[in-house]
This record gives structure tokens, C-alpha cells and sequence, in this order.
């Protein structure tokens, strides 16, 4: 129960099926000596979608499970109006847990600490994994239930430990467990606790603001009186409080260190991994010796042979020889959308922190930094499934003390210098031993003779033993004769398990052709998708039915093992996935048993279904923002009770379907599917909450797009991705290249007489220019926009044309025409319901006010701005009217109350990799320590912001922070350079007609 759901006789794991056969199990455990009726196990176990038949399955999996459980320590009694199971002592480790527990805090009343610390770490022990794994999303209240109690006695066991003076042994496990529970206090003082009693108070209080920032962020609270006593207790050293001071002189404090995580990336071990002892012996000294240079070693074979799980199992054996971590890579080379370089080193450069902003562009550069960051480390890299040498290349580090695993279908003989292992399929006693594994070792043992027969004519094929087996493991009631038997026709053994590519192939469609029709579609079609995971309900239109038929043919495959369960996403669906050769198999299923129209109209269904999600949240949230996509045709409506589930939170629902998202639409893109491809991706590039996270992976995705349009002549659709590829350019701060796009989206708008596309993109083209400082052509540009979103009648276009025009003439001083411009743009977002549009157009208002030395409006408008952006709930725009409201502080003499909000809002913008807004973010932090006397700080902050505004080529800002380091010089006494320094920015706003000329010039 604590982990997996599992039985184990004796060192034989027994298998119990699918996931409700254990979730029934799990259900009657958790009562134990107590009737569960039949209607609650129903419920537990289907909700509200039970099929008619429900009942009968109940009794079918009871069945099945007193057949496998036998007379053993446990029994199931039928019990009207239910079952009830019986249990033995010490045969549940929920048992062995609670009673460690028991001993442990028996002892710890007796001021046992030792023997409490060693009975807590017993019941510790016991846990394998998340409670009830595989079934906790259905038994959801008993799994938070025991996860809540294995944190409090964890705590338990620490307070014991404390108390017995092993606080150095403890710092590492607090420092990971607090990173992994932020907002949990008891935790979080223990730290405190310990990181004090070491001599290091300063990372104790660092620790203590890390929790208050984290609480405040997730749970709106501030921390509870025992935290802020502690904390106080640590300013003043107060050990009454603390317990125990520091043992002996204490060390000077150190400077706050950095965490930072290793990677450690390779997949868990596949289970009974047998036969591979003379590869395993052969390659694990080539990874663990010394070198002059970096060891490649590839290991090729067909498909199914397991290079895959021989390289994992390898890497695992070996981690300890490469300290600085391990990366690994699916590189999809068998699929038809192989990963690109760029995707790869993206990825591994943000596992050795290197953030999205600070990556370099071309892949180039990229793998140039990815081999410096290398050069002196002990990092091992895992590149599976590769699917040629070019691809390889670019990944391969050159500091000697990293080595490279590469599996591949292909035995990548280019690649120079590397180690070359050919893996063949296994022998026969490690075959039947892998036979054993599955059906269990005791069936083998009863039929040798037919066991021996499987194997054979599965061509010892690792991936077609297992295939076989799990065949057996569903069909109790077959006899490894019978399944010899039947792979003894050549007529269908030829099909099924033939060599190579074909052995997997064939292995599969074993189990594909078990299933009913509409699995089989099912099946197909989820192949054709082609994403890495999959919610549930995506069945529902790949088929075009409704959701509990989708969901019932999703069990089927789940039952045929075709389809696995992935993990629960942050929306609470659990999500699913295809074996990469399972997928593979199913694609050129869906090519051979499909027509081109009905593989197009199910992943348009798809496609449509996302489109309808995001219409959604926009109609029921309007943000403000604009919008290119047209929500007609191709949106495809989503079943109502999944739709208030995902739209609940749409920017969990699209952080967890964004990998999926960015390869359909690819995948679909390659298809020629460009209509809907087209609406889809424009949508998306236009959905702040998608692309603020993505912007890397989604860029090549959107480029895929367009080749679809262009190939298609769909000029309307090429315009439309040409500004959704404006849009994230400029969401990445690269504003010339926003221009480019926004040129180019406005001349094809013209030509095909779309206003309102040419309308949003001269809007983009207003808020690129004021941006880049050309704030004449920005007003040019808007007053066009503002113009046609009044013909159109399109409120929420007009808001956002508006609000951007009233920034421009603030920007020149042109204060009556900001006003004009920002009643209309209010008058605009509340005919709409934009609560965003509204919230950000009175910062705007503020920030006139402010401008013109109105502090007290400024103040009001600020901080109802604040309010409204907290209810929206979007911690960007938080970030920005804290800064608003900070600016007003600052200006009416109370700078010093402002700090600590200017610093979460820093690290908001840091954390969606927002440089424009990071930039003033430092400027506003540098004012206020100018504010305050503090000169130097001042200064390291100003000449931040200043560094990061001339990088993103934004020259007024970049002045304004020289504005500022002027007077930070003027302060110190260095007239000549405030002087030089002023006179520079000035040069600045004087060019660009900036309000800051004028009032500069009178002084």
C-alpha cells in the first residue's frame, strides 16, 4: 500500500491485472475487518461514468483475487452487502508502518530519542513510493491521508534526531526536503533549527525568507507564530527558544550558498533485466576508467532487443563515477518527428541551469556552451534512440571526464573513435528466465518443455517474450501449451514474430488484433497523434464519441497492456502514454487501415478540441490581450465535465499539455492539415499562458506551421503564424525580429483584406515600436489600429490599441492625449468584462498621474490596479503594479516598505525569463536604495538594469537607469561624472522625444 499496490509471496510478486482490480483490492485493505458494500466500491472505482455491468465486475475481479491470494495470511468473505476482507498480523506494510510508528513515539515519550529515531526510520523504510501508486488518483482522500502521515513522522524522526545532536547529518536531507515541501512549516523551522546550531544563521534566515515568499505565493498566508518565533529567536540568538546553541566557537558566518541540483535524468531500470551480464561486464570498465578523452559507446540492434533498458541498466551501475550528474534524451529517431539539436541542448542546458534567456540562439552556440559547461565536469549523457550520426555530433561533449551511452537501430559506424556493440537477442536459458519473470517462475517450472517452445519460436526477442507472457498473465486459464500451440502456426507466426523491425511489429499485433474494433481504431489513431503522453479524454474526439465510451476503449487498452498510465498532471487527469515502438506500430497502422480522410478528421478533431479549450478561457476570462484565432469550424466542443476540470485552472491544464500540444501540431503541420493546424498554433502563440513558458520548443513547432501553410497556399493562415511568430519574439525581448514578422504578417493582412488581422498586427507593430523607442511610428500604427477596431466593433482590440497609445504619448509627454486614449481604452475593456484590461489600464492612469507629480490619485489607482491583477491571478502583471505601486512610494518619501515586494517581483519576472521587466524591476530596487542612502547598492542595481536594457535594445529605459546613476555619482560627489553620465542620457531622451528632454532641460 505504501508505494505501488502490490502482493508479494514470499520474493514472487503475484499479478493482479489492471488498475481496478487493484483499486478494489486497495479499497477493501484500507477497511480491513470491515464490510465494504458493493454500491461504495462502485463508486470508488468508476465515479459516475459506472457501466451497467459494474456490479458484475465487481464480482469477477473478488474472483479473480481470491484465486491468486489462495489460502494464504488474507481472505475476501462475501458479506451483505458486500465483502469484507480478513487480514493477518504483519502482511500489510500500512501494518508494519503503524506499528514502527507506535514504538517510536512510545519511545520518544520516554525520552528514548535513540530508539525512537531508529523505530521512526523503520517505518520509513516501509514506504516504496507515492501510497497506493498506480490507483491514488481513484482512492485520492486515503492516499493524501497516508502521504500526510509519512510527512509527520518523518518530522518526528528529524525532532529526534535533533535532540540527539545529528544535525549535521541531517542539513542535506532538510535542505532537499524543504526544496520539495516549501510552504510546509515544521519542516522549514527544522531547518532553521539545524542550519543555527551549525554556526550558519545568515542561510537560516535566507531560508526563513525563501518560506515567507513561498507562503505568501501559493497559499496567500504569512508564516505562523512558531516560524516567526524562530525567526526572531535566530536574530536575537536567543536559545531559550532555539533549544540548543552552537557547540563551541562560532565560525564566521558564510556567504549564502547556491543549491544547486544535480541532474539526474536516466529512466528507472526496466524490471528482470537478465541475459546481458557479458555486455554489462564488457562496457561498465570503458565507463568507469580514466581517459584522455570522452568514451562514446554505442550499442545497436533491431527493435524490441532492449538497448534501451541495457543502456539505462549500464548508466545506473556507473553513477557514482560521474558526480556531476547524468543527462539523458529520447531522441525519437525512429519516429517521423526525430528531436531536433536545438530541443536536445535546450533541454540539457537548462538541466545544468542555464535558463531559457540566457541560452544562446543558433544551435551553434549552443552546443559550444553546452561543451564548455562540460569540459570540467563528470557528467555522464544517455542518448537514446538515435537516428543517425548527424544527430549525434552536436551532443557529444569533449572534457575527458564525461563519457556518452548512444542506443540506435543503426550501428552509427560515422561516428569516429566510438566503441561499437551490437546487441543480438538473448540466450535461452535467459529468455526462459525472462519468461519466468512475467508469467511467474513456478508455470515455467510445471511446463518446461512448452516454456522452452515459447521462447523459440519468439526468437529469444526480449520485447516478443515479453509480449507472450504478458499474454499468459492475462489468460490464466491458458497453459503454456496452449500458447505454444498457438505460435506454432507458421501461417501466423510469420506475422507475428518474425526478425528485425518485423519482430516488434509482429510482436505487437499480437495484442493489437485482440481487440475489439474501436480499440483497434483507438489504438491506431492515438499512434497517429504521435505525442509523448496523452490525456484520457482525448480518445473521446480521435474516435468522436462521447467521453465514457472514450474512456471504456481506453480501459480495453489499458487491460491489452498497448497503453500504459503516465502519472496525474496538475489539473488532476491522469495521463497515459504509448511505448515509443507501440506508437510506431499504431502510425503505420492508422496508414494502412485508415483513409487519408478519416486520419485527417480525427486529428482535426483533436486539434479543434485544444481550439475549443482556448476559446473557452478566453470567453470566460477575457484577458485583455489580443487575439488572432477565429473559433468557428474547426472547434470541436469538449465534454462539459473535463471542460470545468481543465478551464478550472487553464494555465496548469497548459503546462501540462504543452509537450503534447507542441508535437501534434507539428506532427499535424507534416500531415498538410494546414487549416487547422493553422487556427490552432495562432491561438496558442497568442495564449500568454502557454507561451510564456515554451517559447523555445514552441518556435520550432510554430515554424513547422508555416511550412504547412505555405506549401498549402493558405496565405491567410501564413499571415496569421507569421504574427503569432512576432508575438514570441517579442515575449523573448527580440524586438527587431518582432518587427520583421509584424512587416511581413501586415502586407499579406493587406492583400487579403483581412482588418482585423491587419488591425491586431498593427496594434503588435504600436507596442514593438514604443518598446524600440520609434514612438512616432508606434502612434502612426495605433491610430490605424484604434481606427479599425472601432469599425469592427471589437472592444477588446480597442482596449489593448488604446492602452498602447496612451503609453506612447506618456512616453512623449503628451498628457491630455494619454488621458483621452485611456478613458477610451477603460470604456473599451468594460464593455468587453476584461478585468486584466481594466487592472492594467488604471497602472497606466497611475503612472500619469505619478508623472505629473500626483502622488495621491497615483497611489489609489496602483494599488486598485494590485488588487484587481491578484484576483485575475497572473503573477507577471502582479510583478508590474507592484513596481507601479513602489514608484509611487518612492516618490512620496516612504521608499524603505517598498523592498521586499520589488524583490519577489524581480524574481516573478526572472522566473518567466521577462528581461524587459527584470530590467526595471533593478531600476525600481536601485532607486529605492538611492532613496535610502545606499550608494553602493544603488549602483549594483542600476548598472544591472542598465546592462540588461542595452542588451534587449530598449535605449529609454537604458537612459533612465543612466538618469539614475547620475545621481547616485552627483551623491557621492563626483560632479563631473553625474555630469557625463546625465548628459548621455539626455542625448537619449532628446532623440527620441522622450517627456524626460523637457524636464531634464529645466533643470
Amino acid at each position: 500500500m505504501l508505494g505501488p499496490v502490490e502482493v508479494w509471496d514470499g520474493d514472487r510478486r503475484l499479478q493482479l491485472g489492471g488498475p481496478k482490480p487493484r483499486a478494489l483490492l486497495a479499497a477493501l485493505l484500507l477497511q480491513a475487518g470491515q464490510v465494504v458494500s458493493v454500491d461504495r466500491l462502485v463508486d470508488l472505482i468508476w465515479g459516475e461514468c459506472a457501466p451497467g455491468t459494474a456490479r458484475g465486475q465487481i464480482q469477477t475481479y473478488v474472483s479473480a483475487l481470491r484465486q491468486k491470494l489462495g489460502d494464504r495470511t488474507a481472505s475476501i468473505e462475501t458479506r451483505p452487502p458486500g465483502y469484507l476482507f480478513r487480514l493477518g498480523d504483519n502482511v500489510l506494510d500500512a501494518q508494519l508502518f503503524e506499528q514502527y510508528v507506535a514504538e517510536g513515539r512510545q519511545a520518544a515519550r520516554a525520552e528514548r530519542y535513540q530508539d525512537a529515531a531508529g523505530a521512526l526510520r523503520a517505518a520509513e523504510a516501509q514506504w516504496r513510493g507515492p501510497a497506493l501508486g498506480g490507483i491514488g488518483e481513484v482512492l485520492y482522500v486515503d492516499a493524501a491521508r497516508l502521504a500526510e502521515l509519512r510527512l509527520s513522522v518523518l518530522e518526528e524522526r528529524i525532532d529526534a534526531e535533533l535532540i540527539l545532536g545529528r544535525q549535521a547529518e541531517l542539513v542535506a536531507e532538510l535542505t532537499s526536503l524543504v526544496a520539495a515541501h516549501p510552504t510546509r512549516e515544521r519542516l522549514r523551522g527544522q531547518l532553521m533549527t539545524t542550519l543555527y546550531r551549525l554556526g550558519r544563521a545568515p542561510e537560516a534566515l535566507a531560508s526563513y525568507d525563501e518560506g515567507r515568499q513561498s507562503l505568501a505565493e501559493g497559499l496567500g498566508i504569512d508564516p505562523g507564530p512558531h516560524l516567526r518565533a524562530l525567526h526572531q529567536a535566530i536574530l536575537l540568538d536567543d536559545t531559550t527558544v532555539l533549544g540548543v546553541a552552537p557547540a563551541g566557537p562560532r565560525p564566521p558566518a558564510p556567504a549564502p550558498v547556491q543549491i544547486q541540483v544535480v541532474p539526474a535524468q536516466l529512466p528507472a531500470e526496466v524490471p528482470a533485466f537478465v541475459g546481458r551480464a557479458g555486455l554489462v561486464a564488457g562496457l561498465t570498465p570503458l565507463l568507469t576508467a580514466k581517459h584522455s578523452a570522452p568514451p562514446v559507446l554505442v550499442i545497436s540492434g533491431k527493435g524490441g532487443v532492449g538497448k534501451s533498458a541495457a543502456a539505462v541498466h549500464l548508466g545506473h551501475r556507473v553513477t557514482e563515477n560521474y558526480p556531476d550528474g547524468q543527462l539523458f534524451a529520447d531522441l525519437r529517431g525512429t519516429t517521423s518527428t526525430p528531436a531536433t539539436t536545438a530541443e536536445v541542448l535546450s533541454r540539457f542546458l537548462r538541466a545544468l541551469d542555464v535558463p531559457y534567456n540566457a541560452q544562446p540562439e543558433s544551435p551553434q552556440d549552443q552546443a559550444d556552451l553546452y561543451r564548455s559547461l562540460l569540459a570540467r565536469r563528470r557528467v555522464l549523457v544517455v542518448l537514446d534512440d538515435a537516428r543517425d550520426e548527424q544527430q549525434i555530433r552536436p551532443l557529444l561533449p569533449g572534457g575527458a571526464g564525461c563519457a556518452v551511452l548512444i542506443t540506435s537501430r543503426r550501428r552509427l559506424a560515422g561516428l569516429a573513435f566510438a566503441q561499437l556493440t551490437s546487441l543480438d537477442v538473448l540466450g535461452t536459458e535467459s529468455a526462459l528466465e525472462l519468461l519466468g519473470s512475467v508469467v511467474g517462475a513456478e508455470r515455467v517450472a510445471a511446463e518446461p518443455a512448452a516454456a522452452l517452445e515459447i521462447v523459440r519460436l519468439c526468437g529469444l526477442l526480449p520485447l516478443a517474450v515479453r509480449t507472450a507472457g504478458a499474454r499468459l498473465v492475462t489468460r490464466r486459464h491458458w497453459t503454456l501449451a496452449a500458447m505454444a500451440e498457438r505460435l506454432a502456426d507458421e501461417r501466423v507466426r510469420l506475422d507475428e514474430l518474425a526478425a528485425g523491425d518485423v519482430a516488434v511489429r509482429a510482436s505487437v499485433g499480437l495484442s493489437y488484433r485482440s481487440l475489439d474494433p474501436q480499440a483497434q481504431q483507438a489504438f491506431r489513431r492515438l499512434g497517429l497523434l504521435g505525442t509523448p503522453d496523452f490525456a484520457g479524454w482525448v480518445v473521446a474526439p480521435l474516435l468522436d464519441v462521447p467521453l465514457r465510451d472514450a474512456e471504456d476503449v481506453l480501459e480495453r487498452l489499458l487491460d491489452a497492456q498497448l497503453v500504459d498510465s503516465a502519472a496525474v498532471d496538475a489539473t488532476g487527469q491522469l495521463r497515459y502514454r504509448l511505448h515509443e515502438l507501440l506508437r510506431v506500430f499504431a502510425a503505420e497502422c492508422a496508414q494502412a487501415h485508415d483513409t487519408a480522410a478519416e486520419r485527417e478528421s480525427a486529428l482535426s478533431r483533436v486539434l479543434g478540441s485544444w481550439l475549443w479549450l482556448i476559446a473557452e478561457t478566453g470567453s470566460r476570462a477575457p484577458s485583455g490581450e489580443l487575439e488572432l484565432a477565429e473559433f468557428t469550424d474547426s472547434a470541436y466542443p469538449v465534454d462539459a465535465r473535463v471542460a470545468r476540470l481543465l478551464l478550472a485552472d487553464p494555465a496548469a491544464w497548459l503546462e501540462a499539455e504543452g509537450p503534447a500540444l507542441i508535437v501534434a501540431v507539428a506532427r499535424a503541420a507534416r500531415l498538410d492539415l494546414d487549416v487547422a493546424v493553422c487556427e490552432l498554433a495562432t491561438a496558442l502563440s497568442f495564449a500568454h499562458l502557454f507561451v510564456a513558458n515554451r517559447l523555445g520548443d514552441w518556435r520550432a513547432a510554430l515554424d513547422a506551421a508555416l511550412d504547412a501553410a505555405r506549401r498549402a497556399g493558405n496565405q491567410q493562415g501564413e499571415a496569421r503564424l507569421l504574427a503569432g511568430l512576432s508575438q514570441i519574439h517579442f515575449s523573448m525581448d527580440r524586438f527587431e525580429q518582432a518587427r520583421e514578422h509584424q512587416t511581413a504578417a501586415l502586407a499579406m493582412f493587406r492583400q487579403t483584406g483581412d482588418l482585423r488581422g491587419e488591425a491586431v498586427v498593427l496594434t503588435g507593430l504600436g507596442y514593438t515600436c514604443r518598446e524600440s523607442c520609434l514612438l512616432r511610428e508606434g502612434l502612426d500604427h495605433l491610430a490605424r489600429s484604434v481606427e479599425a477596431f472601432e469599425r469592427l466593433g471589437d472592444d477588446l482590440g480597442l482596449g489593448a490599441a488604446a492602452r498602447a497609445a496612451a503609453a506612447i504619448h506618456l512616453e512623449l509627454g503628451d498628457y491630455e492625449d494619454a488621458w483621452q486614449q485611456l478613458d477610451r481604452a477603460m470604456a473599451a475593456y468594460s464593455r468587453s468584462g476584461s478585468r486584466r484590461g481594466q487592472a492594467l489600464t488604471l497602472r497606466t492612469r497611475s503612472t500619469v498621474h505619478r508623472a505629473l507629480g500626483d502622488y495621491a490619485p497615483a497611489a489609489e489607482l496602483a494599488a486598485r490596479a494590485l488588487e484587481m491583477l491578484r484576483e485575475v491571478g497572473e503573477p507577471l502583471m502582479i510583478a508590474y503594479a507592484i513596481q507601479a505601486v513602489a514608484k509611487v512610494e518612492i516618490r512620496r518619501g516612504h521608499p524603505a516598505a517598498t523592498l521586499p515586494s520589488l524583490v519577489e517581483a524581480l524574481e516573478v519576472c526572472r522566473s518567466r525569463s521577462d528581461r524587459y521587466g527584470e530590467a526595471l524591476m533593478l531600476r525600481t530596487i536601485g532607486e529605492v536604495h538611492l532613496a535610502e542612502g545606499q550608494l553602493d547598492l544603488a549602483e549594483a542595481h542600476l548598472d544591472q538594469a542598465m546592462a540588461i536594457s542595452e542588451e534587449i535594445r530598449t535605449p529609454l529605459p537604458a537612459a533612465r537607469a543612466a538618469r539614475d546613476l547620475s545621481a547616485v555619482l552627483a551623491a557621492r560627489g563626483d560632479t563631473d561624472a553625474a555630469e557625463t553620465v546625465l548628459k548621455a542620457a539626455l542625448e537619449v531622451f532628446t532623440r527620441h522625444g522622450a517627456r524626460e528632454s523637457k524636464e531634464l532641460s529645466t533643470h
